[in-house]
């Protein structure tokens, strides 16, 4: 039986490599490593824009809230693309369930981003240009943060701070029912990071905050997979009916390679994903 370790080491091409593999790829130029807090983890890369006053797309890694790392960006085609764009980009580093909750994990995004706000000049960015996106783990915490408000206040922001949120293929927008109806082989990892208290679980569904406010835009795009797109659906519905303008877009892909596509080839001009994300950071930049 596959384990949750060996699905994100097939879901993630550089958790594989060899440690000297992933530190030749990392020596890219221009690339900057940014402490945002005191811990080890609350670290992001950082890539500069095109000109001295660029938007910047803030990305979340996945990992099932135990594993993942910033240099997943690395040497990747969204970086490419984006920088191509002349977007600044940061890649967050977070910490881990379970030396640390999910909360924490939000508050460590949240605090990320105000970084970012804060140094914008020093940065070379426009701090009223920031998207937040994320795959799969990744994914729920920026629509958490995108919709509970709690966690930019305390980083004396507000969701009005963002100019919009792209979750990748995540499953876990509604907790109790992805625990409920999710992949059997993933319970362990849900119950890791949400425990078996309700009102918990429903504190951390970014569905039961998008009655507002929320960040300004959403963009949720997911694969054929039965969890992940219901989940992306009933996410849209709720910010849809509070007000709050949100697509939802399917894409080809199912189960695993679904999974990994979204993440791998976004930015890939080849990849359907890569037109429909363009057109939405423009309208959202401008």
């Amino acid at each position: 039986m596959l384990t949750y370790a060996l699905l994100f080491a097939l879901a993630h091409p550089l958790a594989a490599l060899p440690q000297a593999e992933i530190e030749t790829r990392l020596a890219l130029p221009d690339a900057q490593t940014i402490a945002y807090g005191d811990e080890r983890l609350q670290q992001m890369m950082f890539w500069p824009g095109a000109s001295r006053n660029a938007p910047v797309i803030v990305f979340v890694h996945g990992g099932g809230w135990s594993r993942g790392d910033m240099r997943m960006m690395v040497d990747s085609d969204k970086l490419r693309h984006w920088q191509a764009q002349g977007y600044a980009v940061a890649s967050v580093n977070y910490r881990l369930v379970p030396d640390a909750t999910v909360e924490q994990q939000a508050s460590d995004v949240a605090s990320a981003v105000a970084h970012l706000r804060s140094n914008a000049a020093e940065l070379g960015l426009d701090a009223g240009r920031i998207v937040l996106t994320g795959h799969s783990a990744g994914a729920h915490l920026v629509a958490l943060v995108g919709t509970d408000p709690q966690y930019l206040r305390g980083v004396g922001m507000s969701d009005s701070d963002l100019r919009g949120v792209l979750p990748l293929d995540g499953a876990a927008y509604d907790v109790p029912r992805q625990i409920e109806d999710g992949n059997r082989i993933m319970q362990d990892t849900y119950a890791a990071a949400f425990g078996s208290d309700p009102a918990r679980q429903r504190a951390l569904s970014p569905t039961f905050h998008a009655e507002g406010p929320n960040a300004p835009n959403f963009l949720i795009l997911h694969v054929q997979r039965r969890d992940g797109a219901q989940q992306s659906e009933a996410l849209a519905a709720a910010l849809q009916a509070a007000g709050t303008p949100a697509r939802v877009q399917g894409f080809a892909g199912r189960g695993l390679r679904g999974h990994r596509e979204i993440n791998v080839r976004l930015g890939d001009p080849d990849y359907p994903a890569t037109a429909v994300v363009d057109a939405w950071l423009a309208e959202i930049l401008r």
